[in-house]
């Protein structure tokens, strides 16, 4: 007997982590900063401003 494929609960749904959701609004931000930039350095930027990002859960204050 062939087996039955059990699909996933998540298929086809991703989670956008708060990284993937600021990257996507910063690197936009550094482009329209700095026009003509490469985007492999306005890739860098912009993780370099996720470090001290207040979106960071890295940088939340714990109570």
């Amino acid at each position: 007997m062939a087996k039955e494929k059990v699909a996933k609960k998540s298929a086809g749904v991703k989670k956008i982590t708060p990284y993937n959701r600021f990257m996507k609004t910063e690197l936009a931000k550094v482009k329209a900063e700095k026009p003509g930039v490469a985007h492999k350095e306005a890739f860098k930027l912009a993780a370099t401003r996720w470090k001290d990002s207040p979106d960071n859960p890295k940088n939340q204050a714990t109570k």
